[in-house]
């Protein structure tokens, strides 16, 4: 199953003169299992681009298929955007400001019950995506969701997409507003949806950082054109043309070229800074370790960028 979009083009305030191109002849597919992150400066087309893919935005030109749901501008063929929905959920930035009704289980439920089911199974649905998102269910689905502390509410506001088991979730810049160890919890909380519940996930961020956390490939978006679509081990390598518009190569990426440029080389292909770590305990063993102690170290020790390091606990601060 994939999600193919062709030549999608989209004008803002078209035959006006505030008219304004923001995707020109887009073309990409995305597998399904993709960890998918796209990047770009504001304006670059992005978040129209994420719009598309549940219907929010009608198709001026092109095609968008996803996993067999066809969406075209065709007003004769109209598309299933109930299936659509289903399928792709979308979480905005600063989510918690969606959250509307007097419980917690009331707004999770919100999109299951307008899916038309039964009351059972809307139930069960909400039981199960309060804890997918690290809540406890019975201590929570009786408040209201704005006595919840700003982490605590941006999970519910995820888990009323996710009681909705779509296949694709689409987080537009999850950790914006969000403290270090807040921004930690929802990366980590990301990973875990992805293995539980939704396969396919793209993120749209800022922090280039961030992505590098995650995805196994990167969309970078320039004046409403696809620039590179790569995987992250090639993309970095293509830090001039991407300073050019706006964007920076990640800070590991940067910190090995400094260390290079100092005649000191490091081996892999080096992108997050778990990538730099590890790679410079490897220097260093082989520098200054005999072969049968480097051996015998256990580089799962290790762990870096892990909730719950430095002896925290995970959970609401």
């Amino acid at each position: 199953m994939q999600i193919v979009v062709k030549d999608l083009n989209y004008t803002y305030s078209a035959r006006t003169p505030f008219e304004r191109h923001a995707l020109k002849g887009v073309n990409l597919t995305i597998e399904e299992g993709d960890f998918l992150g796209i990047i770009g400066h504001t304006g670059s087309g992005k978040s129209t681009f994420i719009m598309h893919l549940n219907g929010l935005y009608k198709l001026q030109s092109g095609e968008i298929d996803v996993f067999d749901i066809k969406l075209v501008p065709d007003k004769k063929k109209k598309s299933d955007l109930r299936r659509l929905r289903g399928t792709v959920g979308m979480v905005f930035q600063y989510p918690e400001y969606q959250l509307f009704e007097d419980t917690v289980a009331k707004d999770v439920a919100f999109g299951p019950k307008n899916m038309g089911l039964d009351k059972d199974e809307v139930d069960r649905r909400v039981k199960r995506a309060i804890e997918l998102v690290g809540l406890d269910y019975d201590e929570i689905k009786d408040r209201a969701p704005f006595e919840l502390s700003g982490g605590q509410k941006r999970r519910v506001a995820i888990a009323g997409i996710i009681a909705m088991q779509p296949k694709v979730l689409i987080l537009d810049e999850p950790t914006a507003g969000l403290d270090p160890y807040g921004k930690e919890q929802i990366l980590s909380l990301i990973t875990h949806l992805k293995k539980e519940c939704s396969p396919t996930v793209i993120v749209i961020s800022h922090d280039v950082d961030e992505i590098t956390r995650f995805a196994n490939r990167i969309v970078v978006f320039n004046d409403g054109k696809i620039m590179f679509d790569l995987p992250m081990n090639e993309l970095f390598r293509h830090a001039d043309e991407l300073h050019s518009v706006g964007l920076e190569i990640p800070r590991a990426v940067r910190i090995a070229k400094m260390l290079k440029d100092r005649g000191i080389e490091l081996e892999g292909d080096i992108v997050s800074l778990d990538d730099l770590l590890r790679a410079i305990v490897a220097a260093y063993n082989k520098k200054h370790i005999d072969k049968t102690v480097e051996e015998n170290i256990n580089f799962n020790a290790f762990d870096f960028g892990v909730p719950g390091a430095c002896g925290r606990e995970e959970g609401e601060r």
